[in-house]
């Protein structure tokens, strides 16, 4: 009887045993289909703000009250700071005042004949007395025109009638851009400029010809691009990249290209257009393409060779592999994170969570930049030590003891925050550094806008050319000049004066005419 119940009970546990780890296991799937169910949701939100929400990240957009309780107690040292909230601001209502100031003006004079000036009273001559004046602006479109060079060639009729050896003087003639070509400086400007800074594609730019009467295939419009960017402007490419290279502080980035006919790779591989630039903090701006095949780290290390200052890059693994210099992350990427994981919550729940903390902390350290934009780099780097870093040390040991799931939007921010630390602590290594990347990403923007329109490069040679187009006029854009003119001032210039003075022919040089010049251009931070 005993053995009967105790193998009942028995029978009873294990029964028991197995329910509850049945039941454990379906809370456990439970629990995972739940938080795969609020990843979801999280892409969702966060899919739909993309496609219907505004993206800027100006002052203002996912930057609420900047200065937010960061600490249980505030320093005894340092005041509490005045709460500060960034709102849009409002258009101005009132118009801006044109600016005609450096077009030339023709005058058309409208005059009642002699004969009809007769005074409507007593039927005396009238005269003029002054004059009502009206400004209109008129547009003359592009036109082409052919210049046909003629030289006279000379000889002598003493000789032709008495010598058997008749010389022949020929008159001074301007040598071809292109050898057998109709190219002029004129013109390769033009193409390069609707490509580069227009971005017209060159089967665009094909019709647009044809239309002005001339028939220009694409491949002649891109054969007299490459072949100016190797003959006449590669020196100048050349000594950009020296003088870039002989600054201490850079930016870094890049951005993907498509070339259908690469050597070893399929024509929808992807290669890639480096970009690098200088701070904000000097006068000589230059900014400057590489093509390479590939996102590989060694093209940044062959790049760079001996630079050993600090390079700003984003979180790309590639940069950190360089070792010889020092890294300075992006904090405005690091901000980006959690604006996107702010995004995923649902608008009831943002106020008081992590993802906004997070960005109101960060908030305040880009309102401290600003207020010590024009500070010197010794009076910069001495604040940030004093006031910027201590709120970037407590910002990383905050963003440790947060309870976030790892999955989620807000947990990929924090470990994409923490695990770039290092780096995004090396700005306040020295006071010419800047808090983001913001400035190398606004040198990308012009060329993928270019590149959504003409799409690939066709020959690794048209991306090198493009590479060093696009140098010679971002770098033009970002010291004053006109882009146009300047291309076709420097087309105009022999390769042998180019060679012998290139320094005089940068954009900051001696010899660029005063009609490359804008009237005015922003700040160097700007650039």
């Amino acid at each position: 009887m005993l053995s009967a119940v105790f193998h009942d009970t028995i029978f009873y546990m294990e029964n028991i045993i197995d329910l509850t780890k049945k039941l454990a296991e379906k809370d456990a799937r439970i629990a995972e289909l739940e938080a795969l169910v609020k990843y979801y949701e999280e892409l969702f939100r966060l899919s739909k703000s993309r496609q219907f929400e505004p993206q800027s990240e100006k002052k203002g957009y996912f930057q609420y009250t900047v200065f937010g309780d960061e600490e249980n107690e505030p320093d005894e040292d340092e005041p509490e700071p005045e709460k500060v909230v960034y709102i849009r601001r409002k258009k101005k209502t009132g118009k801006r005042k044109d600016d005609l100031s450096r077009l030339p003006v023709e005058v058309v004079e409208h005059e009642i004949p002699q004969e009809e000036r007769v005074c409507p009273e007593c039927g005396g001559e009238m005269h003029v007395m002054g004059h009502d004046t009206r400004r209109e602006i008129k547009i003359i479109p592009a036109q082409a025109k052919v210049i046909e060079h003629k030289r006279a060639v000379y000889s002598c009729r003493d000789c032709e009638k008495n010598n058997d050896n008749v010389p022949i003087v020929k008159a001074d003639m301007p040598a071809p851009l292109i050898n057998n070509s109709v190219a002029s400086a004129s013109a390769v400007a033009y193409a390069m400029y609707q490509k580069y800074i227009m971005h017209a594609p060159l089967y665009r730019q094909e019709k647009s010809w044809e239309w002005q009467g001339v028939v220009l295939s694409r491949q002649t419009l891109a054969n007299w691009i490459i072949c100016c960017a190797f003959t006449i402007l590669m020196p100048l490419y050349t000594r950009l990249k020296e003088l870039l290279l002989a600054n201490e502080v850079l930016h870094a980035d890049e951005s993907t290209l498509q070339v259908l006919r690469e050597p070893g790779k399929s024509a929808v591989s992807k290669s890639y257009m480096w970009l690098y630039r200088t701070s904000c903090f000097i006068k000589q701006h230059i900014i400057f393409y590489e093509y390479q095949p590939s996102r590989s780290h060694k093209h940044p290390k062959e790049f760079l060779g001996g630079f050993t200052g600090f390079l700003h890059a984003d979180g790309l693994p590639a940069y950190h592999k360089l070792i010889h210099m020092t890294i300075v992350g992006c904090w405005v990427h690091c901000r980006r994170k959690f604006i996107d994981a702010l995004k995923t919550i649902p608008k009831a729940e943002r106020d008081g969570s992590v993802a906004q903390e997070a960005i109101q902390r960060i908030g305040q350290l880009f309102h401290m930049e600003d207020q010590w934009a024009d500070l010197s780099a010794e009076e910069r780097y001495r604040l940030r030590l004093e006031k910027s870093k201590p709120k970037a040390e407590k910002f990383f040991i905050w963003l440790e003891s947060q309870n976030v799931l790892p999955k989620t939007a807000t947990g990929r921010a924090i470990h994409y925050a923490l695990s770039q630390r290092k780096w995004l602590m090396n700005v306040y290594l020295d006071g010419r550094t800047e808090l983001s990347n913001n400035r190398i990403e606004n040198s990308v923007r012009p060329y993928a806008q270019g590149r959504r329109n003409w799409l690939f490069c066709n020959t690794v040679d048209g991306a090198k050319a493009s590479a060093i187009i696009f140098t010679i006029m971002e770098t033009a854009k970002a010291n004053g000049l006109k882009p146009f003119e300047y291309m076709e001032f420097l087309l105009g210039v022999s390769p042998a004066e180019i060679a012998k003075a290139t320094d005089l022919l940068l954009p900051w040089g001696e010899k660029v005419p005063e009609e490359c010049r804008v009237l005015s251009i922003g700040s160097a931070k700007d650039a």
